[in-house]
């Protein structure tokens, strides 16, 4: 009868088990190793065993799937809803408003309203009944008045595009044409956005 001693096969098993756990370093290197070993397993196995690939099928030929134990055939789907995404339709054109083409004279009105020595803020106030609270308090705010080159509106306003909910009108003054864009909001028509030509 063979004598069985710590330097056998047993003592190289313990050795090979314990080696993970003989410090924080070989732990996470034991499982960064086996984590390799089996995404590499998850890749090629399937590649091994000979998964099958998609087949096309022509809308007049039958195709048959060989049907393999513990495999489900494929299934073709066909659905008659349509895309998730779809356009939108651009917004239709409306007949002009006139509150919103009044408001807009009355603002340029405002606009060009600049005695000498008028401050920012008491020229802000005169465009506050026909502009937005964003756009009053935003872009407007960095205007000199000192610096608008109208003094007032030199005839009628005439719109250029007209849409349901805003409409862009050019309203002429003693200086530039001014293009002013208005919306209907809650409270009513109101200036967002301007711009000055010529």
């Amino acid at each position: 009868m063979p004598i069985r001693t710590n330097r056998g096969r047993t003592a190289v098993y313990r050795r090979l088990w314990g080696w993970p756990l003989r410090s924080p370093r070989h732990l996470v290197g034991t499982l960064v190793i086996l984590a390799v070993v089996l995404t590499a397993l998850g890749i090629l196995l399937p590649k091994a065993i000979g998964k099958p690939g998609p087949t096309a099928a022509g809308p007049g030929s039958s195709a048959t799937a060989t049907s393999r134990p513990g495999v489900a055939a494929p299934v073709t789907v066909t659905s008659t809803l349509p895309p998730r995404l779809t356009s939108q339709p651009p917004p239709s054109s409306a007949p002009p408003d006139q509150d919103g083409i009044r408001v807009a004279k009355n603002w340029v009105t405002a606009w060009a309203n600049h005695p000498d020595g008028t401050t920012t803020e008491q020229w802000l106030s005169g465009l506050k009944p026909y502009t937005t609270e964003e756009y009053l308090a935003g872009e407007l705010t960095t205007v000199d008045p000192a610096n608008i080159k109208a003094t007032r509106v030199a005839g009628e306003p005439q719109v250029v595009s007209s849409l349901a909910g805003s409409m862009e009108v050019d309203v002429p003054t003693d200086g530039p044409r001014v293009r002013v864009t208005v919306v209907k909001t809650n409270p009513g028509w109101r200036v967002t956005k301007f711009t000055q030509a010529g």
